[in-house]
């Protein structure tokens, strides 16, 4: 079975309305010039603040800055207040939602200098996006934390497209999981999903849930080269919607 990988393109202006049954999904670049950098920082509250000063590295400073001002910013826009009033919540396993509304779910990830941002509307969503890394994408790591289902069919992937494949199912579990809020607690091991590139993105099953697979909808993102991407989200059919976040445009949003 073949899947169509979406493309990320350049926002409409405005950017309409985020509606029930839509899954919005930006892409961001978060190696920005100085100018922007700055602009970017200024919704920060101390506390984010405090958090980046705590990275060792600047590069790892600058893009969880800006990771978390894009966050702010595209919030502000969905939520119709300004970014720094932006309130944040988190559950007992670190799952952030705003503070102010439970209608609009979201979710993000960031590596490497890119990060995905997901947003909808009164539905759990899970994003996730990791750089590939051949050199841990080896079986012995799958039969650690993967089911055995995905474990055999890893197996049966030419080795010149395993670690795609291996990176398929880890952003897939991670998105999964993310949506679910329960972290680590959720269990790598106790859920399936597909994994073979050009197969369809989907949550096979899941040892809690017999009907998870019915409910949950997973999909595959145009990642930059050398990168895989994934989101989650619950309850039926939705309509996604992928662009491009550019600091020089975002006030036309």
């Amino acid at each position: 079975m073949s899947v169509t990988v979406v493309s990320f393109a350049s926002p409409p202006c405005p950017v309409r309305f985020l509606a029930v049954d839509e899954l919005h999904l930006w892409l961001a670049d978060l190696n920005v010039p100085d100018e922007q950098f700055a602009l970017i920082k200024q919704p920060l509250s101390a506390e984010e603040r405090e958090r980046a000063d705590r990275f060792r590295f600047e590069h790892d400073r600058r893009h969880y800055t800006v990771a978390r001002g894009v966050l702010r910013m595209l919030l502000g826009h969905y939520t119709n207040t300004s970014p720094e009033s932006v309130r944040f919540t988190y559950n007992a396993h670190g799952k952030p939602a705003l503070a102010d509304s439970q209608l609009c779910r979201f979710n993000v990830s960031h590596s490497h200098g890119w990060a995905i941002y997901g947003f909808a509307v009164d539905r759990e969503i899970g994003v996730d996006i990791e750089r590939i890394r051949p050199d841990l994408a080896g079986m012995d790591i799958a039969e650690r934390f993967f089911s055995p289902t995905e474990v055999a069919a890893l197996g049966r992937v030419p080795d010149a497209d395993r670690p795609k494949a291996f990176f398929n199912c880890w952003t897939r579990k991670e998105a999964f999981i993310k949506a679910k809020g329960l972290g680590v607690f959720l269990g790598l091991h106790t859920f399936a999903v597909t994994l073979a590139p050009g197969e369809k993105p989907a949550l096979l099953s899941h040892d809690a849930d017999p009907d998870a697979a019915e409910r949950w909808m997973m999909f595959e993102l145009q990642a930059p080269d050398g990168f895989v991407g994934a989101a989650a989200v619950e309850d039926g059919e939705i309509t996604p919607r992928y662009w491009k976040w550019d600091p020089g445009s975002f006030q036309k949003l």
